[in-house]
């Protein structure tokens, strides 16, 4: 999706809650972004500007705040606790913080960006009517999205057996897709072994492992974490299939370098 596109969806989202809270106060409207990923102060100047083009003026009739927590489920918990009391809106990035917010701001409009499975999670109702305090933007609707991909590996290399799934330790996203993965994989032919990762540090001593399991391949499940860290991940990949137990138009001794992140 395009820039325009994303921000135009992105602005429709947040129009609801705001023009509701409009009719209800003629003091700035206080609203919170709060974010798991540093180095994206991008999205919340692009989110500002959108708002401005609305008529929504940060310092005029909206006060807008920006906050980047890390992703851990009770870092993003105990922040959006310490700033609801001064919050009349909150914009949340990523399925680990609206799944936060979920639980603790029930009682304030929520817009989510950046989700995987907002029904399946509990976030919506539906997707054509989400119901209760949260709207927003999903990135994958459909749950059958990582057994397609799973799909795609095994077009690319037909002979691949043995991959290896990353996932972030209480991310929200995983087991939805996980599910997924194991309905695909034996219809493929692929065994799955699951590496689990909470922090950063974890990554160089997971990766150790999966290259000594010599899988055939990696599917990174998406989430704040993954993406915070997609540098390193792709970085300490290490996978490299030789076509000689591959397949088709590929001269033989080369080498195919892949990642799904």
């Amino acid at each position: 999706m395009r820039r325009r596109e994303f921000l135009g969806v992105l602005s429709g989202a947040a129009a609801w809650p705001l023009a509701a809270l409009a009719q209800q106060s003629s003091s700035q409207i206080r609203i919170c972004q709060v974010s798991p990923w540093e180095g994206t102060e991008h999205l919340a100047r692009a989110f500002e500007k959108r708002l401005q083009e609305l008529g929504y003026v940060n310092g005029k009739n909206v006060s807008l705040r920006n906050i980047f927590v890390s992703p851990q489920p009770k870092a993003i918990e105990d922040k959006i606790t310490e700033i609801l009391p001064e919050t009349d809106m909150l914009v949340v990035w990523s399925t680990v913080a609206s799944v936060a917010a979920k639980k603790v701001a029930q009682s304030i409009p929520i817009v989510f960006l950046g989700v995987g499975v907002p029904v399946e999670i509990g976030l919506v109702a539906s997707l054509n009517r989400p119901g209760g305090n949260m709207t927003g933007v999903t990135f994958e609707a459909a749950t059958e999205t990582y057994g397609l991909r799973l799909q795609m590996l095994k077009e690319i290399l037909p002979n691949i057996k043995n991959v290896a799934v990353l996932k972030a330790k209480g991310d929200p996203n995983v087991a939805h897709a996980i599910a997924a993965l194991e309905k695909a994989a034996p219809t493929l032919g692929i065994q799955l072994t699951q590496y689990e990762a909470k922090s950063s540090d974890d990554l160089p001593a997971v990766f150790q492992e999966i290259e000594q399991s010599k899988a055939d391949g990696l599917i990174s499940i998406a989430g704040a974490f993954t993406l915070l860290n997609s540098t390193q991940i792709a970085l300490l990949e290490r996978f490299s299939v030789d076509v000689n137990r591959n397949s088709k138009g590929v001269p033989r001794g080369a080498q195919i370098r892949f990642e799904l992140l």
